[in-house]
């Protein structure tokens, strides 16, 4: 297994599309389950010191998950994903938006794609986030997207430990 596993992120803005893909060195099964579970999400994503709550995660085509991240002042920046497609243990696409505390969007949003495979106990998740528009790309990799997802990885790392211990 890989000691650093690997992370690469790009940005084209001609087709307003953030580029992902990062190795994990652990199972598909686990992995899948840490991007699929709302009591797991909330321990690994978005960056330290910003905790994560989930409202409401319904992992259904159709369904949704609405959850925070929360500063460690208190101030709450909430989004929604609409599930718009799954095929479990390999894919699964949303529709994301920043929202509101009673969930009304804030539009434009973004189609997040997500592919998950694994090779030798190594899980590969490909993330292709396309925006709905250059001003939207533009915010989000200014408010330090690329930093925050990286972070947010190592913390999935240090969760997958823990978890296959289990």
């Amino acid at each position: 297994m890989n000691s650093t596993p690997f992370f690469d992120f790009s940005v084209n803005k001609e087709n307003k599309t953030v580029y992902m893909v990062r190795e994990f060195n652990a199972g598909l099964e686990l992995v899948w389950e840490a991007w699929t579970t709302a009591e797991l999400l909330d321990r690994w994503w978005g960056p330290k010191p910003f905790v994560t709550k989930t409202k409401v995660m319904n992992f259904e085509v159709g369904g949704r998950r609405f959850f925070a991240m929360v500063s460690p002042e208190g101030n709450e920046r909430w989004f929604i994903q609409k599930f718009t497609s799954i095929s479990p243990k390999t894919n699964f696409k949303t529709y994301n938006t920043f929202a509101d505390k009673d969930e009304n969007p804030e539009l434009p949003g973004s189609d997040w794609d997500l592919n998950f495979s694994e090779q030798n106990g190594t899980t590969t998740v490909r993330i292709a986030i396309k925006n709905e528009s250059l001003e939207r790309l533009e915010r989000v990799v200014a408010s330090g997207f690329r930093e925050g997802m990286t972070l947010g990885m190592q913390q999935l790392d240090e969760l997958l430990v823990t978890l296959s211990q289990r």
